[in-house]
C-alpha cells in the first residue's frame, strides 16, 4: 500500500481506538458520532486487510497486526502533530541569530547606533547585517530570506510584500553656517540660484523628490551629484553647496558639523519611512520579533 492511499484520518481514528477500547468511548474523545467512528473502522480493515479489533467483554482488543501498526504509526501521528503545532521558539536572550536588513546609508546613520544599543540588552548575541538597498536584487533576496527586513521609502516593494509605517519625513533646506541663505526663510528664488550637491539614491523616495524639484521648476545648478549621503555633511561643512535633505538627517547635521537648516521653500510631500517584510515570513516568529522591536523603538 502506498502513502497516497490511505486517509491518515483513519490513523487518528485508529489510534483512538487502540486507546479506548470502545466505539462509544473512542466518538465521543474525537467529536463524531459512532457510526462515523465505525465506517471510519470498517475501511481501514478493508484496506488493510486485517480485522484490526476483535469485540470481546472486555472491550475491542487489537490483532497482532494492530499492535504493531500502532507503535509505528503512534511516533509518525505525534511528529505531523508537532509540526503542525511549531511555530519556533526564539529567546532573543540567548538567540545568536544573524539578521540582515536593508538601509539606505542614511538609515544606517539613523537606525543603527540605537538598535545596536537595545541589542546590546535585550539581544547581546543576535548579529545585524547592513546591506544597502541598490547593492542587490532586493526583491529576490527578501524573497528567499537573505534579507529579512528593509527599511526606508522602497516603493518597488509592493507584490508579496507587507509595510507597516514608522514615521513621515519632510524634505529642509541644509548649507553651512554663515552661509548666503543662513537666515530663517529662504525664497524659490534664493534656493535655484545656489549651488547644489545631489543625492542620487536609485529606488527609494530621494529619487521621487528630485523628480518633483524638476517638476516645480527649481533650475538649480548641480555642481555635485553624489550616489549617497554619507559624505554630504562634510561637503556642506567646508563648501558653498546646500542640499535638499531629509529632516532626520539635517538635525544630525546640526549636532555634529554645525550646520544648519531652514524650511524647504517648494512644498514637497513628506516621504513615508516604512518597515517591509516579505509574505513568505510574515508568520516566521524571529522576523515578527524585530519587526516589533523596530516599531517599538521607531515608529511615532
Amino acid at each position: 500500500m502506498r502513502l497516497k492511499d490511505i486517509d491518515l484520518n483513519l490513523l487518528v481514528v485508529f489510534q483512538q481506538l487502540y486507546r479506548d477500547r470502545r466505539v462509544s468511548i473512542a466518538a465521543a474523545s474525537l467529536g463524531l458520532s459512532q457510526p462515523a467512528v465505525s465506517s471510519a473502522l470498517n475501511r481501514l480493515r478493508r484496506m488493510l486487510g486485517d480485522e484490526l479489533f476483535v469485540r470481546t467483554a472486555r472491550g475491542m482488543l487489537p490483532t497482532t497486526y494492530a499492535k504493531s501498526l500502532e507503535e509505528q504509526t503512534a511516533n509518525a501521528l505525534r511528529t505531523i502533530q508537532n509540526a503542525l503545532d511549531h511555530k519556533g521558539a526564539f529567546d532573543p536572550l540567548t538567540s545568536t541569530r544573524t539578521f540582515t536588513i536593508s538601509f539606505a546609508d542614511i538609515g544606517e546613520v539613523y537606525f543603527l547606533p540605537r538598535l545596536m544599543e537595545t541589542l546590546a540588552r535585550t539581544a547581546p548575541h543576535v548579529t545585524i547585517t547592513s546591506v544597502r538597498h541598490a547593492a542587490s536584487n532586493l526583491i529576490e533576496d527578501m524573497a528567499t530570506g537573505k534579507v529579512d527586513l528593509a527599511v526606508g521609502s522602497l516603493p518597488s516593494l509592493k507584490t508579496n510584500f507587507f509595510q507597516r509605517r514608522l514615521f513621515p519625513q519632510r524634505y529642509v533646506c541644509m548649507f553651512r553656517a554663515g552661509h548666503p541663505l543662513d537666515k530663517p526663510r529662504i525664497t524659490t528664488a534664493e534656493f535655484s540660484a545656489a549651488e547644489h550637491v545631489v543625492v542620487a539614491a536609485a529606488g527609494t523616495g530621494h529619487t521621487r523628490m528630485n523628480e518633483m524639484l524638476d517638476r516645480a521648476g527649481a533650475r538649480r545648478a548641480v555642481h555635485l551629484r553624489v550616489p549617497h549621503w554619507v559624505a554630504v555633511a562634510d561637503i556642506l561643512h567646508t563648501t558653498n553647496l546646500v542640499a535638499t535633505a531629509p529632516e532626520h538627517f539635517a538635525k544630525r547635521g546640526v549636532a555634529f558639523f554645525g550646520l544648519k537648516y531652514v524650511p524647504h521653500p517648494i512644498k514637497l510631500p513628506a516621504i513615508q519611512i516604512n518597515l517591509y517584510w516579505h509574505a513568505r515570513f510574515h508568520r516566521d516568529v524571529t522576523n515578527q520579533w524585530l519587526r516589533s522591536l523596530l516599531f517599538d523603538m521607531f515608529a511615532v
